[in-house]
């Protein structure tokens, strides 16, 4: 396979990203990145639309997602799925449940901003100022960029500053056994997310990643935007001495000042020499 750039975490309008699976693509190319990955929350929604507008331009899109999981006292985990199948339909109904409870969770929050502005003396968001920002479901970032064209906010950042952390409502997740167990079932294998999200202790985090692996976790995502180069290092030690896949992604939402698709840390660039080794995962796992 001939080194291209990759990018394996992009997030989509159809969860809480700002753009479009189709120009997400556009902007891929734009960065020279020939291979990609949709991997909404609890959502394949975009990753048909996305797969058809990377086959007319040349951009491979792999199929995944992004489960919201707990593991012990951890929560909020994220587990990254590759290669999946997007129409099972156990799966999707799973997914049916975790969008509804999400969207009576992004309401709740919704209500909550708007007693904050009420208190404030300011006009309320209504439900279609900030679906104009989405596709389907809402997300917090719909939010807060529908706080921004209100002019409430100055930037993305200022709006969770001020109104999105204080009023937000817990989560629904996945149990990590279960949602480990359910990306095998449909064909996909099972990538930790930005690992240092849970710990930046890596004394502490190590034995967590070793105790997922025997869970059945496949691999790490070691090349990301939020492991400074000595986290990065360590995790890359981590998944070759373990024999756990790396992958690699910018985890673009399209609203972080400075983030770009294809790029990690420091703007490093992502290898496509990641891709064969979870290609071959991934047909491991489907038999």
């Amino acid at each position: 396979m001939r080194s291209m750039n990759i990018d394996l975490h992009i997030h989509s309008s159809f969860s809480d990203g700002a753009f479009s699976p189709t120009e997400l693509v556009g902007i891929a190319v734009q960065q020279d990145v020939r291979a990609m990955a949709i991997a909404d929350h609890d959502s394949v929604a975009g990753v048909e639309e996305a797969t058809n507008a990377g086959s007319a331009i040349g951009v491979t899109v792999l199929s995944a997602v992004e489960l919201s999981v707990k593991f012990e006292e951890w929560q909020d985990v994220h587990l990254l799925g590759y290669g999946i199948n997007c129409k099972d339909e156990k799966f999707l109904l799973n997914l049916d449940g975790f969008r509804c409870r999400r969207e009576g969770r992004n309401g709740d929050i919704l209500e909550r901003v708007n007693a904050c502005l009420h208190a404030e003396g300011r006009s309320r968001l209504n439900i279609e100022n900030v679906l104009a920002f989405a596709r389907g479901s809402i997300g917090r970032p719909h939010i807060a960029r529908a706080l921004l064209e209100r002019g409430y906010v100055n930037t993305v950042e200022d709006a969770f500053r001020r109104y999105l952390v204080p009023c937000n409502v817990p989560k629904s997740y996945w149990p990590m056994d279960e949602a480990i167990a359910e990306i095998h079932r449909i064909g996909g294998v099972a990538v930790l997310a930005h690992p240092t999200s849970i710990s930046k202790d890596l004394a502490r985090l190590g034995p967590v990643i070793d105790a997922l692996h025997l869970l059945g976790l496949d691999g790490i995502e070691v090349y990301n935007n939020m492991g400074w180069p000595l986290e990065i290092e360590f995790l890359r030690r981590t998944a070759e001495e373990s024999g756990l896949l790396m992958t690699a992604g910018s985890d673009f939402h399209g609203i972080e000042e400075g983030l770009e698709i294809g790029r990690g840390r420091e703007g490093i660039r992502f290898d496509s020499a990641l891709l064969a080794p979870l290609y071959e995962r991934i047909d491991s796992v489907r038999g």
